[in-house]
């Protein structure tokens, strides 16, 4: 199997040192090149044209959300997956990244196995959010989304794959709910693309919109 080809764009050296080691140590994944600020970064995509960019927001010049917007947004006609790492836990950044075609958002505190699984979720065409900010942000993503009229009621899903949609919209890792529920990943993929296909969504973050608008998440339907 080819490894997945990974840039890494983050202005501290240390960090980039440290996510090399997680990530070349990785069966299926090598780290092809680095860069220390969003220019950079943009211009060894372009040449290299990596499976995946992991990158900071805060970088010199270019800062990670325009380098996103650069290399996944909307007008990008051959997009490159991008993951967004950052120390800082702010609305703004998720909402611009995801608007930006952002394949993931990841808290640096995180830590390496969500930011492995981050990539392999981008490599399948899912998103990826950090626990830590999940929950807060796809309660304001629902509030803007229509109204839950015409939308599939939970009904359409079996008692398993609600368990795992509910555990989706708390931020919850596929190994994690493996864990959670008592089945192994592969059962845990096979309930999501189950979910994916009676709902008619594209990734995580969709069914965690849904789940919260059903109310299926302790909050009151939005």
């Amino acid at each position: 199997m080819t490894p997945i080809r990974i840039l890494l764009a983050d202005d501290q050296e240390g960090i980039r040192v440290a996510f090399r080691l997680i990530l070349d140590a990785q069966p299926d994944m090598t780290v092809i090149a680095e860069a220390a600020d969003g220019a950079t970064a943009l211009e060894l995509a372009c040449h290299l044209r990596p499976d995946v960019v992991l990158a900071d927001v805060r970088m010199p010049g270019l800062d990670g959300l325009h380098l996103t917007r650069e290399l996944a947004g909307p007008a990008v006609a051959d997009p490159i997956r991008v993951i967004v790492v950052t120390t800082f836990d702010l609305d703004e950044y998720v909402h611009t990244a995801l608007r930006h075609g952002a394949s993931g958002f990841l808290l640096k505190r995180s830590g390496p196995t969500l930011m492995i699984e981050a990539i392999r979720a981008a490599m399948a065409g899912d998103t990826l959010i950090s626990p830590q900010v999940t929950v807060r942000l796809l309660r304001r993503l629902s509030a803007r989304t229509s109204a839950t009229a015409g939308r599939p009621s939970p009904e359409v899903l079996t008692e398993r794959e609600r368990d795992v949609a509910r555990l989706v919209a708390t931020g919850r890792s596929n190994a994690e709910i493996a864990a959670d529920l008592h089945i192994s990943v592969g059962t845990v993929k096979g309930h999501l693309a189950g979910i994916h296909a009676r709902l008619a969504t594209r990734n995580r973050v969709q069914i965690a919109v849904w789940a919260h608008e059903m109310g299926m998440t302790g909050h009151e339907p939005l």
